[in-house]
């Protein structure tokens, strides 16, 4: 083996130091860049070349160190279970989200609440039944009951509300979702060209994982890897991307709360008629939301407070009116109505002032307030009004409550395994120091042994048959 091998092997040292340095520092520079893996340079030691002649007793010295790639420090099974948890994390908190908002279009406890609204409807009765035919008394209870009027309406409207931006969502979703895997199926293809060419396509890598991340959290999807280098991104079993091709969403049903239409979903926008069974993602959580009522109450959340509302403003309708139908106003008539209840489920306040109010249980009885009186106990009522209120407020509490715990429950699993894939992918800045200050000193020894070797070379050529001179 020639002298000027050693050339060499201190050449390849001084390389694999150089890149190693250039690997740690691209490691420090991307510390911050998310979805950014960790990358590390492999290298592998190289024999020594096969000895003949004379000198083929001695033993080979290798002849230095070969890159074998960059590594890039992915663990698939993490991955998975990053993309799986955050997906059911998602799907939580979207329901968590709705529960909390619809509690807070209650109002209760407090003074703006329907609780109290109802309270104040009926003692208004009560000082009714003191002084009957008294249109000052009359006229607060009548303003008294178009607030509880106007506060079922505004409940209404809001959970209505709520129910058309959660509808609007669904479109946006689909959109991301549909954007993200067109650039995943771009991404295929050159990852595909690049691995074939033996390129390293670490960065293509990068950024495809944090799409079918962004995608997994929004649908629940899965990804299957294929020997190629690409991937097929899969919801509900079916492919969303193979290769190079995308098979979009579209998000379909009603757009407005209780209009004609098909209950919202989502679809194969190829493959109509047929919604995808989403398990997990936000996607699957405002589905949820969005679900109308059954006959279970176990439909989905605004739907069901909505038609818990109506059948509550058809109680209170149907009650009053009918003590109201069994008494006298202070002229003698037959009580007429007190409020109104439309098919389309709206509540609206009839009575005008003091003679419609069906005050005397007795006919010409215009000083007997006892069919006023039997009014103000309505509230106390079994199954009356009141109690179906407090019903919806202890269900509606009860399920937020409930939503909230698994939320922080995903949320938790979710954190756990997204710190596991960090643990393997994440930059530390301490251990790309530590790499950079050892290969800088693998790069110094490289040079000295070059250093040493150039010496010895000099010397042998310019300095042999000198001695004696």
């Amino acid at each position: 083996m020639s002298t000027f091998s050693g050339l060499n092997t201190a050449m390849s040292g001084l390389n694999a130091a150089r890149l190693a340095m250039e690997t740690a520092g691209n490691n420090m520079a991307n510390v911050g860049t998310a979805g950014y893996t960790r990358q590390r340079a492999d290298f592998l030691s190289v024999g020594s070349v096969a000895s003949t002649g004379l000198l083929a007793s001695r033993p080979g010295v290798g002849q230095g160190v070969a890159l074998t790639g960059i590594a890039r420090l992915a663990d698939a099974h993490l991955d998975a279970r990053v993309r799986g948890t955050i997906a059911l994390a998602a799907q939580s908190d979207t329901r968590a989200e709705a529960m909390t908002n619809l509690e807070g279009i209650l109002r209760e406890p407090g003074e703006n609440g329907l609780s109290a609204l109802l309270n104040g409807f009926w003692a208004g009765w009560q000082d009714v039944a003191i002084q009957p035919g008294e249109s000052s008394p009359a006229a607060v209870l009548i303003e008294r009951a178009k607030a509880v009027v106007n506060r079922i309406g505004l409940s209404r409207t809001e959970i209505s509300d709520q129910w058309e931006a959660q509808r609007q969502s669904l479109d946006t979703m689909v959109g991301d979702i549909n954007a993200a895997a067109t650039a995943i199926a771009g991404l295929n293809e050159q990852i595909r060209s690049t691995v074939a060419s033996g390129g390293t396509p670490n960065a293509l890598l990068d950024q495809r994982d944090l799409l079918t991340q962004n995608i997994a959290e929004l649908s629940g999807a899965t990804v299957r890897e294929l020997p190629d280098g690409t991937i097929d991104v899969l919801i509900d079993g079916n492919a969303l991307v193979t290769g190079n091709t995308v098979r979009p969403l579209e998000a379909t049903g009603a757009l407005n709360f209780g209009g004609a239409g098909s209950p919202p979903s989502i679809q194969w926008a190829h493959r109509t008629g047929s919604p995808i069974a989403l398990q997990s993602g936000r996607l699957a959580g405002a589905l949820a939301v969005l679900a109308p009522a059954d006959l279970t109450g176990t439909g989905g959340s605004l739907a069901e407070a909505a038609e818990s509302l109506e059948g509550i403003a058809k109680e209170l309708a149907d009650r009053v009116n009918n003590v109201q139908a069994n008494g006298f106003t202070v002229a003698g008539d037959k009580g007429l109505a007190f409020f109104g209840f439309d098919a389309t489920g709206n509540l609206s306040v009839l009575a005008q002032g003091a003679a419609d109010l069906a005050t005397s249980s007795t006919p010409g009885g215009n000083l007997d307030g006892s069919n006023a009186a039997k009014m103000a106990e309505l509230g106390k009522v079994p199954g009356g009004p009141d109690a179906l209120w407090a019903n919806l407020v202890i269900k509606i509490g009860t399920t937020t409550r409930a939503e909230a715990q698994q939320a922080v429950s995903t949320a938790v699993a979710a954190s756990g395994a997204i710190n596991a894939q960090q643990s393997v992918s994440a930059v530390s800045l301490d251990e790309e120091n530590v790499a950079l200050i050892a290969n800088q000193h693998a790069f110094q020894g490289a040079a000295r042994v070059m250093t040493a070797i150039d010496e010895m070379l000099d010397t042998l050529i310019n300095r042999t048959g000198l001695v004696g001179r």
